[in-house]
């Protein structure tokens, strides 16, 4: 195995080598900055970090959405060893508020429609507020930091008469085991969460990414995901800059925006989480490979292949005619919808991780992707399944390595209850592997449901069936009275389509659970269901709050 690369071993190569190349574009707009561009403006704020008398591991948070400026704000504070804390726009502005307290943030990079929604005098720590949007500064604690904050061109420069160059360029590469970021994975507890990683942890990240997945200069990026998000801060971002690639940031997030940015950007990477899938397949690929005609042809050598082409290039052209690979992660995938994906051959995978880990625990080359799996585990990583027999009784995941967090910040409660005694951090994931080393998820532990007769069932298997059916837009499957009752979700213009067609709501979805009920063992059958005519309430990662619904 590769010895360990700083990820600034990477980015300093980058940066340099790729001074003119496009670095970070706002989809829509004329934003568009060069690596030189992202290196110069990060200088800048670094002697503004200089002249608040910041120190390495001192704090600044981010939060807004998605932007050029966001990126290049939190790559200003890695580089400057402070400790960037990621905070998730979708929070409440009360609890932006109390995570910017909790994580002693001195400097805030705050986008605007977080900035209405929060009180500066609520958060009394910070030094300074600095927009997002152009980087002009919203507040400053002390008439000095606002003057200090105007001079700051003519202290540029002063320092650099000659501009900012590639040779200017000398990001610390000495300092693996230094907290490099808080990543606040809630912002609704009484006692706050915030994982504390390491550069050792990103850095590993960024090197297996490197590694394992193709980045390079020329090659364009489309950020789907939350950058305050582990998964798409270090993949759609830090990875990227690592390896020299284009990345175009979608500030309005509609649909018609988005596809007609994958299909004029082309990405060869595409990172969704399985939600955004299932609604692709359920409105290009699901009606076609329903007609009772292609089911026929669908096995047949000759006919059937060339209808898998079709669909193929359909989806692919639908993603901008480019993709080297699609990685769902973050929940289980619809199996009708994998099984599909496969018998395509479409360069997918599904993968696992979790911001603990910075964010990757498992993954492989799509080509060796064994279904219902979530890939192998990582480089610089071990696994433990705590079971009588990890290959075929689930047990919770246990892991530890170079990408496993410090804890969580000023919570030694919450620490210690993520670690054994020896070190293992605990996942809270259920899971099994196979002797080749695919990990399959069965699960969260505190999700599991105990049946009648000591039988362990896990109710995101039952819903990942359940949401298969065409009848179905989302469910969510629970334990009443001892028994299985799925709550389903129709969203309004799948009721009205099913009206128009004539279709009874109560017999379509009693056919629908009695189709999964044959598919099931006895012990983890559903009893009853009822009708949500409102989607179900999600956290920021679009993960159901499954204790809203108990």
């Amino acid at each position: 195995m590769a010895t360990l690369k700083h990820l600034f071993s990477y980015i300093n190569h980058s940066f340099r080598e790729g001074w003119d190349s496009p670095a970070l574009t706002d989809y829509g707009t004329d934003r568009t900055y060069t690596y030189g561009d992202v290196a110069t403006q990060m200088a800048r704020l670094h002697l503004y970090y200089e002249q608040l008398g910041l120190h390495a591991g001192d704090k600044i948070a981010v939060c807004g959405v998605n932007s050029s400026n966001w990126a290049v704000g939190f790559l200003s504070i890695l580089s400057y060893n402070a400790v960037a804390v990621s905070v998730l726009a979708d929070f409440t502005g009360a609890d932006i508020e109390k995570l910017v307290n909790h994580s002693d943030a001195q400097v805030l990079f705050v986008g605007p429609m977080v900035e209405k929604k929060i009180n500066i005098s609520h958060m009394p720590a910070l030094k300074a507020v600095i927009s997002t949007a152009d980087f002009h500064l919203v507040y400053a604690a002390q008439p000095k930091f606002r003057e200090a904050y105007e001079m700051l061109d003519d202290t540029f420069q002063a320092i650099y008469p000659q501009g900012f160059k590639p040779e200017h360029v000398h990001y610390r590469e000495d300092n693996l085991d230094d907290l490099a970021l808080i990543n606040y994975t809630s912002g609704t507890t009484s006692n706050p969460k915030g994982v504390m990683l390491t550069y050792r942890s990103l850095s590993s990240n960024v090197q297996y990414s490197m590694e394992n997945m193709e980045c390079h200069p020329g090659i364009n990026l489309v950020s789907l995901l939350p950058l305050a998000h582990m998964f798409g801060m270090m993949i759609e971002l830090i990875y990227q800059m690592a390896g020299g690639s284009h990345v175009w940031f979608i500030t309005r997030l509609t649909t018609p925006v988005l596809m007609q940015a994958l299909r004029e950007c082309k990405p060869i990477i595409i990172m969704v989480v399985p939600m955004v899938l299932e609604k692709i397949y359920q409105k290009q690929i699901s009606p076609v490979v329903r007609k009772p005609l292609v089911r026929v042809l669908w096995h047949i050598p000759g006919i059937g292949t060339l209808i898998k082409k079709r669909i193929r290039k359909g989806l692919m052209d639908a993603l901008g005619g480019n993709i080297r690979v699609l990685i769902s992660g973050g929940a289980a995938i619809n199996p009708e919808v994998e099984k599909c994906l496969m018998d395509i051959h479409f360069p997918y995978l599904s993968g696992y991780g979790m911001t603990e880990c910075g964010p990757l625990v498992s993954y492989v080359p799509w080509q060796q992707f064994k279904a219902h799996s979530c890939g192998r585990l990582v480089d610089r990583m071990e696994i433990r399944i705590d079971s009588s027999d990890p290959a075929t009784v689930p047990g919770e995941i246990l892991l530890r390595g170079d990408n496993i967090m410090l804890g969580y910040y000023k919570n030694p409660e919450a620490t210690q209850e993520a670690f054994t005694a020896d070190g293992w951090m605990r996942t809270g994931d259920l899971g099994t592997i196979d002797k080749e080393g695919n990990i399959f998820l069965r699960g969260r532990c505190k999700t599991m449901i105990l049946g009648p007769s000591g039988q362990n069932i896990y109710p995101e298997e039952i819903e990942s069936l359940l949401n298969a059916q065409p009848a179905i837009d989302e469910a969510l499957v629970v334990s009443r009275d001892n028994k299985l009752h799925a709550l389903i979700y129709l969203a309004d213009e799948h009721v009205e389509q099913m009206r128009e067609d004539g279709m009874n709501l109560q017999e379509a979805i009693l056919q629908a659970v009695e189709d999964v009920n044959r598919q099931l063992p006895s012990y983890s059958r559903i009893a009853n269901f009822e009708f949500m005519f409102k989607e179900f309430e999600k956290t920021p990662k679009r993960s159901i709050k499954r204790y809203l619904y108990q």
